[in-house]
């Protein structure tokens, strides 16, 4: 698709948006934006640091079954007709290192993950015996090193078991506590400033008077940065003051890696953003993207330092706010952080329930609830207004279904793209 014109800029299409917003975005540096973290406190954090393997996995030949420790030779043409019989001369369990090697005709009573002794060289299953005192017949023969883990099968010294870039969750977590390490080092968490702008404003403690809403997208992206793993900075409401708005947007530039302000980019008379970030020396590099909700939508770079801050100027409308903060914002966030690729916005494809309606202009992004059946994923669209500025049914949104530009409605049963929030899906 094209860009589109609107009054006096253009609108992109979205993904256009993305690519461009990712190209902009400089990811934490891996020698100087690190810290050291407990093995506790790692949890959603993301490797800063390979962590290479100081030891073999398993550390040693292991039984993976309860059974009995032998040699194949002696057993190899045990039967159920014509049995094998063998001495047992010890009992491993788990924890417990043998004593003695076996000789031809011995074998050793062995559980579930306990070292093979010396002289064994295959596991055969309890199942597959018969003991009486420290005899036990062999009554079919195993498979050579059958249910033997052995050492190193799974990494050995020096392997890479973690890369840079990767999120710790709790199988690496696992891993690193198996690999003996009590800390790691991670990306320091990035710092996003939020504020909000609007006379209109107020906080959620305030009485409101008439004309007055509360901030409500404050709170919300808030809670999608620390969601994240990113740290909101949480700037407060600045009236449509261009003085004190200024102030604000250079302070929170200083302060933060990535700036994100709702309000005040579209085309009104107090929409001051898109002129103060020109007046702070920034770069412009989008204004509007082709997507309903949230067609207003600044992109720009602020030079601070060494590296320039990016610039999120987001519309004012929450549910607006949202969407772009899902579409286009998560994505920079994702690299910035240092986490490895992909970090594009996650698109699933699923059967929509409803019919989808669109006014066929801008890509169009409805919400509502994604579905795990047998059939495949499913897509439930939220009941009630679709309106920018209703709050009210977004609650419990899973996912966000694209009716293309172009499309002014898909019939319920079709194959629809959904932008999907990666949370648990339910079954129905």
């Amino acid at each position: 698709m094209t860009s589109v014109k609107f009054g006096d800029f253009f609108m992109i299409p979205a993904d256009t948006a993305e690519t461009q917003i990712l190209d902009l975005v400089v990811p934490l540096d891996s020698r100087r934006d690190c810290e050291t973290v407990a093995l506790l406190e790692a949890s959603g954090r993301i490797f800063s640091e390979s962590v290479v393997s100081p030891l073999d996995f398993p550390h040693w030949d292991n039984s993976a079954m309860d059974g009995y420790a032998v040699r194949y030779e002696d057993v190899s043409a045990a039967a159920a007709s014509t049995p094998v019989e063998l001495t047992v001369v010890e009992e491993i369990p788990a924890g417990k290192s043998p004593t003695q090697a076996l000789m031809p005709g011995q074998c050793a009573r062995i559980l579930t993950g306990a070292m093979v002794p010396t002289g064994a060289d295959t596991i055969v299953m309890q199942e597959n015996t018969q003991r009486t005192g420290d005899r036990v017949q062999i009554l079919s023969a195993p498979a050579p090193r059958a249910f033997v883990r052995q050492q190193g099968a799974f990494t050995q010294v020096g392997d890479r078991l973690l890369s840079v870039g990767n999120l710790v969750a709790a199988p690496e977590v696992a891993v690193l506590a198996a690999a003996q390490r009590s800390a790691v080092q991670v990306y320091r968490r990035p710092r996003i400033a939020i504020l909000s702008t609007g006379n209109e404003l107020a906080p959620p403690e305030a009485t409101l008077q008439p004309g007055q809403i509360v901030d409500s997208n404050q709170f919300a992206l808030a809670a999608l940065v620390q969601q994240l793993g990113a740290v909101p900075l949480c700037q407060g409401i600045v009236p449509d003051d261009p003085t004190k708005l200024q102030q604000a947007m250079a302070t929170a530039v200083a302060e933060a890696d990535m700036v994100l302000s709702s309000g005040g980019v579209s085309v009104g008379d107090y929409d001051y953003v898109d002129q103060i970030l020109a007046d702070l020396g920034a770069t412009l590099h989008i204004r509007s993207v082709a997507v309903k909700p949230g067609k207003p939508l600044t992109v720009a770079t602020v030079a601070q330092g060494t590296l320039p801050r990016l610039y999120f100027g987001l519309p004012g409308n929450p549910v607006s706010a949202l969407v772009s903060f899902w579409r286009f914002v998560a994505p920079a966030i994702r690299k910035l952080s240092g986490r490895g690729g992909p970090w594009s916005a996650p698109f699933v494809t699923a059967r929509s329930r409803q019919p989808l309606k669109a006014g066929g202009k801008r890509e169009t992004y409805l919400w509502g609830q994604l579905y795990a059946t047998s059939a495949g994923l499913e897509f439930g669209l939220a009941q009630g207004s679709h309106s920018s500025g209703n709050l009210i049914n977004i609650t419990g949104t899973q996912g966000l279904a694209v009716v293309p530009i172009g499309v002014t409605e898909l019939d319920a049963g079709s194959t629809v793209r959904v932008l999907w929030m990666g949370h648990d899906l339910p079954t129905a």
